[in-house]
């Protein structure tokens, strides 16, 4: 249950996430979920989308360094204490959260939390394991 999520290395310039939308919407792409971690001199955009293909292909027509990773999809309810149940199970199975964002489709519904880990193959073991609910990229374009 492995999510594609592609990655966009992003001068810290103005106008440069303006662009990379722009092209997105001109190729009928469909942004699902993000997120932008930055320094004072480049960040890294972080994209599921529905057509990761096209997406990395348009990117890099248009100029970007772009790649692709895989990252795990978690479902959780969107209450409080959502998140630490999962960091609870992963905490004790050792395992290391390389990053993480989240996003939430409808209020009061659930919250989908998108983890990177060092051991991709183990955290969806362990995650499986304790009946966490693992969401296929084809699912979380569909939300």
């Amino acid at each position: 249950m492995r999510v594609e999520q592609i990655a966009v290395f992003l001068e810290n310039k103005s106008g440069r996430l303006a662009e990379i939308t722009r092209i997105l919407a001109e190729n009928e792409i469909n942004i699902r979920a993000l997120s932008v971690a930055d320094t004072a001199d480049f960040g890294i955009l972080r994209l599921i989308v529905d057509k990761v293909d096209l997406a990395k292909e348009s990117l890099r027509a248009g100029g970007f360094t772009v790649g692709k990773t895989n990252v795990v999809a978690v479902e959780v309810p969107d209450r409080s204490g959502g998140l630490a149940s999962v960091l609870k199970v992963v905490n004790e199975a050792g395992l290391n959260v390389e990053y993480m964002y989240a996003f939430v489709n409808k209020s009061g519904a659930d919250a989908v939390l998108i983890f990177r880990f060092d051991e991709m193959d183990q955290a969806i073991s362990v995650l499986q394991a304790n009946g966490f609910v693992l969401l296929s990229g084809e699912q979380i374009c569909s939300l």
